[in-house]
């Protein structure tokens, strides 16, 4: 499967690469910033978890995008389309790296992909499932424009509010 290189105007959404990705990823997965999205996760989980987000190209034929600035080089975090079995919905998803957070990366690389979504794959609606206690990522899902759509109580992370992406301003 070849993963699709989409730009916007500061960054790159491309494939992970283990060589120059893996480290930094690592490095974010082992602190406590990862705990609404599975974490904290040692080296060789945070392997497998990288390997899952790949192999969700193969398997649903979309995923999650390594993020590079264009500026640096520097790998940002991951963001994009995500369903893994046994989620609720399929969903924009992002993890920023500390170091890049606050600097509307997540947005910015979050717009593009709601529009893949829509524009390429052709969906009539995309959520975000965030954990009600991740406060940065609520303020994003509505900074984006996203309702709160429902909740639910999922079975490894406990309240989760879904919310709904317009595909459109109109919608």
């Amino acid at each position: 499967m070849q993963i699709p290189v989409i730009e916007t105007e500061r960054l790159v959404l491309r494939a992970f690469r283990d060589d120059t990705d893996f480290e930094p990823y690592a490095d974010f997965y082992a602190s406590e910033l990862t705990k609404y999205y599975g974490g904290p996760l040692d080296r060789s989980a945070a392997w497998r978890a990288a390997a899952a987000m790949m192999g969700h190209w193969v398997i649903r034929g979309y995923g999650a995008w390594a993020v590079e600035e264009k500026s640096s080089g520097d790998f940002c975090g991951v963001v994009g389309l995500w369903f893994p079995e046994g989620w609720p919905e399929r969903e924009i998803t992002w993890a920023i790296v500390e170091h890049k957070q606050g600097l509307g990366i997540a947005a910015e690389a979050a717009i593009r992909s709601r529009a893949y979504a829509y524009e390429t794959l052709g969906w009539d609606y995309v959520y975000s499932c965030i954990s009600a206690e991740n406060i940065a990522s609520i303020r994003l899902a509505e900074k984006l424009g996203a309702t709160l759509d429902r909740q639910i109580t999922h079975k490894t992370r406990g309240l989760v509010l879904i919310y709904k992406h317009a595909s459109s301003p109109s919608n």
